[in-house]
């Protein structure tokens, strides 16, 4: 118990934080979502009414190098970076992060 006692509160700031992120992830994710799949669905209307024009190669030869395993392999190694610098917050952040995906 010596050992924990230390780090008691960097685990509970650490958990209540990640879970409030969690949480707040998901809140605003599920409204993005619901933004852009209504955007996706008045560009389609207004494309086939023939008031726009949407070059969909040209989006995804935009979009695809964002999506190379190479770039999300660099960011996700970055967010471990971050998380793994104090390591009992780090730890009971994320465990509190997937805690609020969970719940929100």
């Amino acid at each position: 118990m010596e050992l924990i006692q230390p780090y008691i509160g960097q685990l509970t700031f650490g958990g209540l934080a990640g879970f409030a992120v969690g949480y707040a992830i998901k809140t605003v994710g599920r409204w993005v979502a619901i933004l852009l799949g209504l955007i996706f669905v008045v560009v389609q209307v207004l494309a086939s009414m023939g008031y726009i024009n949407v070059d969909w190669t040209r989006i995804q030869r935009d979009v695809e190098p964002l999506l190379q395993q190479e770039q999300i392999k660099s960011i996700w190694d970055a967010l471990v970076r971050v998380l793994t610098t104090n390591l009992p917050f780090g730890g009971a952040f994320v465990a509190g992060l997937l805690l609020g995906l969970r719940r929100g």
